[in-house]
């Protein structure tokens, strides 16, 4: 048999994972989030008047509690497993975009008849539609994590996210298929509305910035501070800067199993529109004790109960909202 094209493959999507600039992963993300964390502890320990120590840097950094669990052994299953589920969920998410693109371009056109294209300047009109389309970004995550936690149904699957009881940028990749299929759907639409009236607006296709076909802001928010969300280290954004972006802070407060924090911080970049819809909680500055996963979870880091569970589960909820069929009545 010949294995080429599945060597190729993967080797292709590992490729894209680690190398390509607008990856979620990228290795060069990744060395700017360890250099960030390295730095601030730096500071903080050298504030306090302790000693500082490449040794006592690594162990703050990669704790040993955090490596060798169990949460954090399961995310790296849902890495590798999740590189191939996401490039088939991604593909069916393409589609839908350019579907509602168009239809929104052409329905606009119909209704309120051709414009003439725009004479600002290009850079100006790519501006424009990067910034609207990563608004329509953070707006469609946004509305898709508010309906996974408000919806039993969608909620048995993005549980599964929250069933990690440690966080590490790996925890990102820890999603059902389910949970990963409406997303990519959800946030497909939100974009191509955005750009159906965008290009629409300048009469002419206005493309957004992007690296690797990642909406360049995101790209800079992921080697800002994105991976420090899923993280120990403590970094809160306090005052105005606290209701605008989504502090490593404010995200760990959302997997919290403190009732306070409950649905509370849906926002991946932006907290504007918790802000805006009344779900943002500012943490505080100084670290707030939290304690992440569900007590108790059967099965949890294990395939059946992360995976195979959620189906059985989501099941159950919906059957209560089928129709019943009456038995058939027997002939006397």
């Amino acid at each position: 048999m010949d294995f080429s094209a599945g060597i190729d493959f993967f080797f292709g999507q590992i490729g894209k994972l680690l190398l390509a600039p607008g990856s979620p992963l990228s290795l060069n993300s990744l060395a700017v989030a360890l250099a960030v964390c390295a730095l601030i502890f730096a500071f903080r320990r050298l504030a306090r008047g302790r000693r500082l120590r490449w040794r006592t840097v690594a162990r703050a950094l990669f704790p040993r509690r955090i490596m060798r669990h169990k949460s954090n052994q399961a995310d790296i299953f849902y890495l590798f497993f999740n590189v191939f589920v996401f490039g088939v969920v991604f593909g069916w998410a393409i589609f839908s975009y350019q579907f509602v693109s168009n239809g929104l371009i052409a329905g606009l056109v119909a209704l309120a008849g051709p414009v003439s294209p725009s004479e600002l300047p290009t850079w100006l009109t790519r501006s424009v539609v990067t910034v609207m389309l990563f608004l329509a970004y953070e707006l469609g995550y946004w509305f898709n994590h508010w309906l996974s936690h408000k919806v039993p149904v969608l909620w048995e699957f993005h549980k599964v996210h929250h069933n990690a009881e440690v966080l590490t940028p790996l925890t990102n990749f820890r999603v059902h298929p389910v949970y990963t299929f409406v997303f990519a759907n959800i946030v497909a639409f939100a974009t191509a509305v955005a750009n159906g009236f965008g290009n629409y607006m300048f009469g002419d296709t206005a493309y957004q910035y992007a690296l690797s076909d990642t909406n360049i802001i995101l790209v800079l928010f992921i080697h800002a501070y994105v991976h420090l969300q899923h993280s120990h280290m403590w970094i809160a954004f306090r005052g105005v800067m606290g209701r605008v972006f989504v502090s490593p802070a404010h995200h760990q407060v959302h997997h919290s199993d403190n009732p306070k924090h409950f649905n509370k911080n849906y926002g991946s970049c932006l907290a504007l529109w918790d802000w805006i819809f009344g779900t943002l909680y500012v943490p505080e500055k100084a670290r707030e004790k939290l304690t992440f996963g569900f007590a108790g979870e059967p099965d949890a880091h294990t395939v059946k109960g992360e995976l195979v569970t959620p189906l059985v589960r989501a099941a159950g909820r919906l059957k209560p909202l089928l129709p019943s069929r009456a038995p058939a009545r027997r002939e006397a």
